[in-house]
C-alpha cells in the first residue's frame, strides 16, 4: 500500500515549479554559474599563440589529451585559464579520502562531524593549490618545447615571465572553479563540481556529433555503422538509468512496544542498498588519477623529451592494453572504496538496535553489521563490474573506429547519472515546497475552527 508521502510524490507535477521561489532562484544561480564556467573556458592564457596551438593540438589529436580535453569542456584544446579544469580539486580529494582511512589523526578528524569535514576540506584545498603549481609548471615547461624544432611554438615568448605567469593563471583558474563548484552546491542544485563536469562534456557534445556526421560524409565511416553508434550509445543510457535505479531492499522488522500508556503495533520496512553506492566517483577519480601525471607527461614528451616519457604516453594510449588494465583496476578499487566511505555497516547496525529494528533471522548489533557487509559487499563487486563495462566497452570504438570520445562510455555515465540526481533534486525542492503548502492550509483551517 502507498504512503502518504508516495500519493504525494506521484501528484508532483512541474505546474507547481512557478509557485517554488526558491528553487528557481536555485535553478537560475546553477544556470548562470554554469555559464560564467562556460564563459572562462574561452579566455586564453596570456602568451599563447591561438593558431599555432589549434595546429599543434591538431596534430595530437586522438590521445590523451583529447579525453583531458573532454573533462575541461575544450579549455585545455583553447589552453584558457581553467585548461586544468577541476580535476587537481579532485585529485587532491582522493588523496584526502585515502589518507582519511588510513592516518589515525585523519581518521579521528572524520568522526568529530562538522568541524572535522571542515579540516578535511581545508585539507583538501590546500593539496589543490600544491597540485595545480607542478601541473600548471608542466605545462608551461611543455607548452614551450611543444612544436618548437618544427618551428610552429605555441608561445610567443618563453622563459621565466611566461612560466610564472601561466602557473599563476592556471592556479586562479582551477581556485575560482573549486569555488564554483562550492557555491553551486550550496546555492544552487545538486553537487557543484559534478555539474561543472557534466557542463564541459556536454557542451562538447554537439560537436562530436558533428565531427561523426562529416565522417560519414566524407565516406571514413559507413552510414550504417553511424546508426549502429546512435543506436548503442541509447542503448547504454537506457542500460546505465536501469543499472542507477537497481537496489537490494533488506527487510526491517520493528517489534511492538509501549511508550507510556499507549502500545505501539509492529511495523515493517526496508533498507534499500543501491548496486552502484558510489555513483559515478569511481570514473570520475580513476580518470583523474591517470589523466593528470599523462598530460604533463605528453606535453613534456612532445619534442626532445626524455624517452622513458614517451614510452610512458605510448604504453598508456586509449586501447592500449596497460590503460585499459589500470583503467578497470581504478574502477574496481574506488567502487568499494567509496562505497566504504559513504555506507558504514557498523553505524547501521547500532542506528537499528537503538531504535529497536532488526533484519528477520539477524541478531541484532555485531551480526547485523556482518550480514549489511556480506550483502553490500556481493551487490558492489555487481555494481563495480556494471561501472567496468560501460566505461571500458566504447573505449574499444573509441580506439579502433575513432568514435568521438564524447560518445563514450565514461562521458555517457557521468552526463546521465549527473542528470538523474539533478531532476531528483528539484523533484525533492518540489516535494518540500508541496509540503510546506499543506501545513498552511492545516493552520489555516486549525485557526478557523477556533
Amino acid at each position: 500500500m502507498a504512503t502518504a508521502a508516495d500519493t504525494l510524490a506521484q501528484n508532483l507535477s512541474f505546474a507547481n515549479f512557478s509557485k517554488a521561489t526558491d528553487l528557481k532562484k536555485r535553478l537560475w544561480f546553477t544556470i548562470g554559474a554554469l555559464i560564467v564556467f562556460r564563459l572562462c573556458s574561452f579566455v586564453p592564457l596570456p602568451g599563447i599563440d591561438p593558431q599555432a596551438l589549434s595546429q599543434l593540438f591538431t596534430q595530437t589529436a586522438g590521445g590523451m589529451l583529447d579525453f583531458v580535453n573532454m573533462f575541461s569542456g575544450g579549455a585545455l584544446e583553447r589552453m584558457s585559464i581553467i585548461a586544468l579544469g577541476i580535476m587537481p580539486y579532485i585529485t587532491a580529494s582522493i588523496v584526502v579520502q585515502l589518507m582519511g582511512s588510513i592516518y589515525e589523526p585523519w581518521k579521528a578528524l572524520k568522526k568529530e562531524g562538522e568541524s572535522g569535514r571542515k579540516k578535511l576540506n581545508q585539507y583538501t584545498r590546500f593539496g589543490t593549490v600544491v597540485l595545480t603549481i607542478f601541473q600548471g609548471y608542466g605545462i608551461a615547461v611543455g607548452l614551450e618545447s611543444w612544436g618548437a624544432s618544427a618551428g610552429a611554438s605555441a608561445v610567443i615568448d618563453p622563459g621565466w615571465f611566461f612560466r610564472i605567469s601561466t602557473i599563476i593563471t592556471l592556479l586562479g583558474g582551477t581556485m575560482f572553479l573549486m569555488w564554483l563548484g562550492e557555491q553551486i552546491t550550496s546555492r544552487g542544485i545538486g553537487n557543484g563540481i559534478s555539474l561543472i563536469i557534466m557542463a564541459g562534456i556536454v557542451a562538447q557534445i554537439p560537436m562530436a556529433l558533428g565531427g561523426l556526421l562529416e565522417q560519414g560524409r566524407t565516406g571514413a565511416i559507413s552510414p550504417g555503422f553511424i546508426m549502429v553508434i546512435i543506436v548503442l550509445a541509447l542503448a547504454v543510457v537506457a542500460f546505465i538509468c536501469l543499472m542507477e535505479r537497481a537496489q537490494r531492499r533488506i527487510p526491517i522488522q520493528y517489534p511492538k512496544r509501549q511508550v507510556g500508556n499507549r502500545m505501539f503495533q509492529g511495523d515493517s520496512s526496508h533498507l534499500p542498498l543501491k548496486l552502484n553506492t558510489a555513483n559515478v566517483i569511481p570514473p570520475i577519480f580513476a580518470s583523474s588519477l591517470l589523466l593528470l601525471p599523462l598530460t604533463i607527461a605528453q606535453f613534456m614528451g612532445q619534442e626532445g623529451g626524455p624517452e622513458w616519457l614517451l614510452s610512458v604516453t605510448t604504453a598508456l594510449q586509449h586501447g592500449a592494453p596497460l590503460y585499459m588494465a589500470l583503467y578497470a583496476a581504478g574502477i574496481i578499487f574506488f567502487s568499494f572504496f567509496y562505497t566504504a566511505v559513504v555506507f558504514n555497516p557498523e553505524e547501521t547496525a547500532d542506528n537499528l538496535k537503538k531504535h529497536g529494528g532488526f533484519v528477520p533471522g539477524i541478531r541484532p548489533g555485531e551480526k547485523t553489521a556482518v550480514y549489511l557487509d556480506y550483502v553490500l559487499t556481493r551487490i558492489t563487486v555487481v555494481g563495480a563490474a556494471y561501472l567496468t563495462f560501460v566505461c571500458l566497452m566504447p573505449e574499444f570504438l573509441i580506439s579502433r573506429m575513432a568514435v568521438p570520445f564524447y560518445l563514450g562510455g565514461t562521458s555517457l555515465l557521468i552526463v546521465v547519472n549527473v542528470t538523474m540526481d539533478t531532476v531528483a533534486q528539484i523533484q525533492g525542492h518540489l516535494l518540500a515546497h508541496q509540503y510546506e503548502g499543506l501545513i498552511k492550509k492545516a493552520k489555516l483551517r486549525t485557526g478557523g475552527r477556533r
